[in-house]
């Protein structure tokens, strides 16, 4: 299969539509590369070799379908993927659009997987901390702590789209600050400490939140291409939650040293520090059947999400006016886009076939694979995506000489 972007889909638009396309493209995938086969990552100083955990990451984006079978679909994955062995589940947090629609609440979703799984542990990624109330989050967090027995962790945004902050308005303009303030808190609060807030009348109340998990919980900052989120990440000592949808693995290798540089000036240690990373993900016992499989349901999620983009390239974040992008337009951007999943940022085909880009993405740095199964595809499918991951996890292990 070639992996190459045919010059005609572009070409065709004629020079303006094409500069348009091309911006567009710019836009949302500055950091991506050509669509074409990528070399192993070279190694370098933040390169590791461990092995990479695997897990599964939920991300649905299909407007039509009915929430309650999405979230049907979310625990049996979860059920299956906890009596296989994978190591964690992540769910989003997305509000106020059909893409991400099932997933405004992260915390109650991951009480409800909690309540039906024993020992895979369960993850937000992300919660966009600058629409929310630390207070609350550190209660709520701390409620799922106690139902999944200490099993929870949450990667932290600061959030990208502007109307997501209806429910922060103020927040928007000093979102970063805004994110480690409230991760401040919620290290205070978590570790038994207290904050003050201003109360009725304006009296000062200390208050605690309650409960508070038995042990500190593990807190990832969720960033894609932006080298200066990784550094942050460093010096804050967290965890990264990344994709390689923006970035090329090559790419993520020299922000892996970053954050460990980082890390280290900071004074904190490099070694246990994890660096997550989301990627679109179908495996198959047959691999010769994915390609099939995945393109219809493909071209629909990433139409969902160009729509998603076109509200925030609306609202003057890209620059672009998307009353400007034709049909063609999107055609050749959707073909592009299909083309560089199947190529370089995904992770299709079988556990035998995707060992060598696993080994390329722990050469990086990445020490966990947060695979997005659902992005369309029949529910057996799905289950068979899972099913082989968790040979894929075997196969990791046992070439590591790992115990299974």
């Amino acid at each position: 299969m070639t992996t190459d972007t045919p010059r005609s889909s572009l070409d065709a638009l004629g020079p303006e539509r094409r500069r348009l396309a091309e911006r567009l493209l710019r836009e949302r995938d500055r950091a991506n590369g050509p669509a074409t086969p990528e070399p192993a990552a070279p190694p370098t100083a933040a390169s590791g070799s461990s092995t990479p955990r695997v897990s599964l990451f939920f991300f649905s984006a299909d407007t039509d379908d009915d929430a309650r079978d999405k979230h049907a679909l979310v625990l049996e994955c979860a059920e299956l993927a906890d009596r296989l062995g994978l190591d964690a589940i992540w769910v989003p947090e997305r509000h106020f659009d059909p893409f991400g629609a099932p997933y405004p609440s992260p915390g109650l979703l991951l009480a409800a997987i909690a309540a039906r799984t024993s020992r895979i542990a369960l993850r937000s990624g992300s919660v966009v901390l600058p629409l929310r109330d630390p207070l609350l989050v550190a209660e709520e967090w701390g409620v799922l702590d106690s139902l999944s027995r200490g099993r929870m962790g949450i990667s932290l945004a600061s959030g990208w789209h502007a109307d997501d902050f209806v429910l922060n308005p103020g927040a928007y303009d000093r979102r970063k600050d805004v994110l480690e303030e409230g991760l401040a808190d919620l290290r205070t609060l978590w570790n038994g400490g207290s904050i003050t807030r201003e109360g009725p009348g304006g009296r000062p109340v200390e208050v605690r939140t309650y409960p508070r998990p038995e042990r500190t919980p593990e807190v990832w900052l969720t960033s894609s291409r932006n080298p200066d989120t990784w550094r942050t990440a460093g010096r804050l000592d967290l965890h990264v939650l990344t994709a390689l949808l923006e970035q090329t693995v090559d790419e993520i290798a020299e922000r892996v040293g970053l954050y460990h540089q980082a890390l280290t000036e900071a004074g904190h240690p490099a070694r246990g520090r994890q660096v997550t990373c989301m990627l679109h993900t179908h495996l198959a016992s047959e691999p010769a059947d994915v390609e099939e499989r995945v393109r219809g349901p493909l071209i629909r999620y990433l139409s969902a999400h160009m729509d998603l983009f076109s509200k925030y390239a609306a609202g003057g974040g890209a620059g672009i006016d998307p009353d400007e992008v034709t049909d063609a337009d999107r055609r050749a951007l959707l073909d592009h886009g299909l083309r560089r999943y199947m190529g370089t940022s995904g992770l299709f085909g079988s556990a035998a076939t995707c060992l060598p880009k696993v080994e390329r993405l722990a050469a990086a740095g990445i020490t966990e694979l947060g695979c997005l199964v659902d992005f369309g595809l029949p529910r057996e499918q799905v289950l068979e995506s899972v099913e082989e991951l968790a040979r894929l996890r075997v196969a990791l292990r046992e070439k590591a000489g790992a115990p299974k």
